[in-house]
């Protein structure tokens, strides 16, 4: 039995939103081959497809969907092992589930007798511990909230970033609507269903780009910090959640554990999509140490930030969020090396969340896109061919 695959509609307001997709007719407990491999495409084509009715879903299946997505997986969660050091940034929202220790166990509120966890009381991750500047509690009470990071899911320093994640809707707090505020100088802001998940289109964040800084991209390798959520875990965001301030509060190499030069991942900015051969802007804005442009490093901590922001900020604005409303029973399964996504949400102590997440670090590095591919992307074409540096 095939399933039916509904593209998202957006909103007059998500013009920018042309990906997501969502299926109400499979079964991933008895996911055929066949289906498969029209989800594995769905996933690359659509970047986020929103499996419904799923709430029958065990952490095995879970982990063994995830890992057929990348069988060259080396089956190590996607963070390492890092992520589990107390003053990592990610430590505080996640924990592994004894029963399937490669699942995540996240939400909010008390969980009891949970696939090997007898009490655990989880924390929905706020901006109040991780922007510079925040809203008022009067403010959060109204129903304000923002972004509070938005990232791909990865190691970035050893391991190469997963291909996908699943994330597993278990159970989702009572609706009601929140305003995202940037509070960035500008007056964007964005209406969404509390606890959202919001995701925005690498893809999307490269087409749109103006000439010149699609030609600048193109020649643009990032370097990112060794062990880089220990090297942020002082320093504090941007209010969009998009990148971090700069301060000076990053730690030195003195105060990281041992770096091994031949971890430190140097990735292009731009990636090949695997299935359609789009190409992507895909950068982790808070975990950057440096750029390399034409060969040369920026070298200089502020600007790198100022440069990434210039890139992505675009991408980030209210027309082009795809934030998913949760439904009990959503499986998502999202193009890890495609979107950027972000937590969205304040939730009160009787709110009551719980989710699992799963990715898992690949053996590839991801598609560096050729000159070849990148000729139709310059001013000159079709009357020159030619990439000229």
């Amino acid at each position: 039995m095939t399933f039916t695959l509904k593209p998202v509609v957006p909103n007059e307001k998500q013009s920018g939103v042309d990906f997501g997709a969502i299926i109400e007719d499979l079964d991933l407990e008895t996911i055929s081959a066949e289906d498969f491999e029209k989800l594995f495409e769905a996933v690359y084509i659509h970047q986020v497809v929103v499996v419904r009715n799923s709430g029958h879903v065990t952490p095995q299946t879970q982990y063994e969907l995830t890992k057929r997505f990348d069988p060259q997986n080396i089956d190590l969660y996607g963070h390492g092992s890092m992520h589990r050091a107390s003053e990592s940034v990610i430590s505080r929202d996640i924990s592994p589930l004894p029963e399937v220790p490669q699942v995540q166990l996240l939400g909010h509120g008390v969980v009891k007798n949970h696939y090997g966890i007898e009490e655990r009381k989880l924390t929905h991750p706020n901006h109040k511990v991780f922007h510079k500047d925040c809203l008022t509690d009067e403010e959060m009470k109204r129903g304000e909230t923002r972004f509070y990071r938005w990232h791909m899911d990865a190691a970035l320093y050893k391991l190469n970033p997963p291909k996908v994640t699943t994330l597993f809707g278990i159970k989702n707090p009572e609706p009601r609507r929140e305003i995202v505020r940037y509070d960035d100088g500008t007056d964007d802001q964005l209406e969404v269903q509390l606890g959202t998940t919001a995701f925005v289109s690498g893809q999307r964040a490269f087409e749109i780009l103006p000439q010149h800084l699609k030609e600048k991209a193109f020649k643009t390798q990032v370097k990112y910090a060794a062990h880089p959520y220990l090297w942020m875990s002082k320093a504090k965001s941007r209010s969009t959640g998009l990148g971090m301030v700069s301060e000076g509060k990053e730690l030195s190499k003195e105060e990281l554990p041992e770096i091994n030069p031949e971890d430190v991942k140097v990735y292009p900015m731009l990636w090949k999509n695997p299935v359609t051969n789009k190409i992507h802007l895909q950068v982790h804005p808070a975990a950057v140490e440096d750029l390399i442009i034409d060969g040369k490093p920026v070298g200089d901590l502020e600007k790198v930030r100022e440069i990434l922001y210039e890139f992505q900020r675009p991408s980030i604005s209210p027309e082009n969020v795809f934030a998913h409303e949760w439904k009990d029973g959503d499986f998502v399964i999202f193009h890890n090396r495609g979107v950027l996504h972000s937590v969205v949400g304040s939730l009160r102590d009787t709110d009551s969340r719980i989710f699992h997440q799963c990715n898992i670090a690949s053996a590839d590095a991801p598609i560096p896109v050729t000159e070849a591919d990148f000729t139709p992307y310059l001013a000159t074409h079709p009357l020159n061919t030619t990439f000229v540096k």
